[in-house]
């Protein structure tokens, strides 16, 4: 029998709660491209994402229309 190796739980990831606080309209095509790959469509939605390196990287690119709380 092969031993296996334990990870850290799912449950134990960090995560990150971000809100659409800014209207995309007017803004760049990217931008708006940005804010619907993090999951935000309406003003004042929230939604929580897994803290990553790519994440973290939308969201420096749109940190003025969100924000972040841990």
């Amino acid at each position: 029998m092969a031993k296996r190796n334990k990870k850290a739980a799912p449950s134990g990831k960090k995560t990150l709660k971000v809100k659409l606080i800014k209207s995309f309209y007017g803004c760049t095509p990217k931008m708006r491209a940005t804010v619907k790959g993090l999951g935000l469509t309406k003003l004042n939605k929230t939604v929580t994402l897994e803290d990553t390196d790519c994440v973290r990287g939308m969201i420096n690119k749109v940190i003025h229309m969100v924000e972040v709380t841990l």
